[in-house]
C-alpha cells in the first residue's frame, strides 16, 4: 500500500523513495539509483513509482548484476524504470564521487 493510501502526500513519498535510494549501502548501486532518484522521482506516476519501490527491495548484489548486464534483469524488474536506471550509468560527466 502507498503512502497516498494511507493518508500521506504522494510528495512524502517521492521524498521517503529519494533516501532509500541514496542509502542502500553498495555504494555504486547507491549512485546511480540516487542520481536516477534526484532527477526523475518528481516526473514519475503512480505505476513507475511502485516499480522504482520493487526494485528498492531487490538485493543490491542483484541488481548490480542486472545493470553491468551480467546476469538478465527479471521479467518483474525488466520495465522503463530499470532503464532509466541503466541509462544513468552511460550520461558522460557525470561526477560519481560522493
Amino acid at each position: 500500500m502507498d503512502d497516498v493510501k494511507k493518508g500521506g502526500s504522494s510528495e512524502n513519498r517521492r521524498k521517503m523513495l529519494l533516501f532509500r535510494a541514496q542509502r542502500r549501502g553498495f555504494k555504486e548501486v547507491d549512485l546511480i539509483f540516487g542520481a536516477y532518484a534526484e532527477a526523475a522521482l518528481p516526473g514519475l506516476d503512480e505505476a513507475a513509482l511502485n516499480q522504482f519501490e520493487a526494485l528498492l527491495t531487490a538485493p543490491d548484489q542483484e541488481v548490480y548484476e542486472w545493470l553491468r548486464g551480467a546476469t538478465p534483469v527479471p521479467p518483474e524488474h525488466d520495465n522503463a524504470v530499470f532503464a532509466g536506471l541503466k541509462s544513468v550509468i552511460g550520461h558522460k560527466g557525470k561526477k560519481w564521487n560522493a
